[in-house]
C-alpha cells in the first residue's frame, strides 16, 4: 500500500490526464480493459471504471483486491467527481477501504433480530 501519495486528474481539450505524485501510472488493461478512449471520472462509465481499477491497483499494490473492489470505489470515489480537475489524497482512499471492510464485515455477520 502506498502511503502520502495524492492523485491528480485534469480535463483537457485533448482529452483527460490522470498521475501519481507527477508521474503516469498503469492504466491496467491488461487486467480488464473497460475504455478505448483512457479515464474518465464524473459518471458511471467505462473510462470511471479504468480509472477505479488503476488507482486501486497502484495503491493497494494487489491486483487480487483491487479486482474485488474497484467498482465500488468506482461508484463511491470515482463517478461523484463533478470537475475538470481533482485530488485524491492516500487517506481519503485509506479511509474509504476501511469503510468498505467494516461494511462488508458487518454484512457478512447477517441480520440480527
Amino acid at each position: 500500500m502506498r502511503h502520502n501519495v495524492t492523485y491528480t486528474g485534469i480535463r483537457t481539450p485533448r482529452g483527460t490526464l490522470v498521475t501519481r505524485d507527477g508521474n503516469a501510472f498503469d492504466d491496467k488493461t491488461n487486467l480488464r480493459k473497460h475504455s478505448s478512449t483512457g479515464f474518465d471520472w464524473g459518471l458511471e462509465s467505462g473510462g470511471s471504471a479504468q480509472l477505479a481499477l488503476a488507482m486501486l491497483c497502484d495503491f493497494l499494490g494487489d491486483d487480487r483486491k483491487a479486482l474485488e473492489y474497484y467498482q465500488e470505489f468506482k461508484s463511491d470515489m470515482i463517478a461523484p467527481i463533478g470537475r475538470d480537475q481533482w485530488q485524491i489524497k492516500s487517506e481519503a482512499i485509506v479511509n474509504w477501504m476501511r469503510t468498505r471492510l467494516r461494511e462488508t464485515r458487518d454484512a457478512s455477520k447477517g441480520p440480527v433480530f
